[in-house]
């Protein structure tokens, strides 16, 4: 698998469909930020600690620069913290700048409570 590719194409994706379904954008957008996690956490394992810095110097390029590295970390740290959550559900209710605001908090119930 090329994860470089596989994260380019999902985030292209994510773009045009935020464009052509705006009334559902948000959780589109908080599912494919959910599953590039999944692909840089799974990347990490093959490659190591730098694929998030190598990844996000060509995203920025090639897809925007909003596509950086601290939004790639937040990723892939959204991935780690609800992986065994059922985001699908909450993602309908939160959008991705309230995940982000979310990310920080450490202790894991407050996070749950919040």
């Amino acid at each position: 698998m090329n994860y470089y590719n596989e994260i380019k194409n999902r985030l292209i994706d994510n773009e045009i469909y935020a464009r052509v379904k705006d009334y559902s954008k948000e959780r589109h957008k908080v599912l494919t930020y959910f599953e590039i996690g999944r692909l840089l956490k799974e990347a990490r394992g093959k490659y190591g600690d730098n694929i998030i810095d190598e990844y996000a110097k060509k995203l920025v390029i090639e897809v925007g620069k909003k596509y950086n590295r601290s939004t790639l970390f937040r990723m892939k740290q959204f991935y780690n913290l609800f992986s065994n959550e059922k985001v699908a559900t909450v993602s309908q209710q939160l959008s991705w700048s309230h995940y982000t605001e979310l990310l920080p908090i450490k202790d894991k119930n407050k996070l749950m409570y919040y």
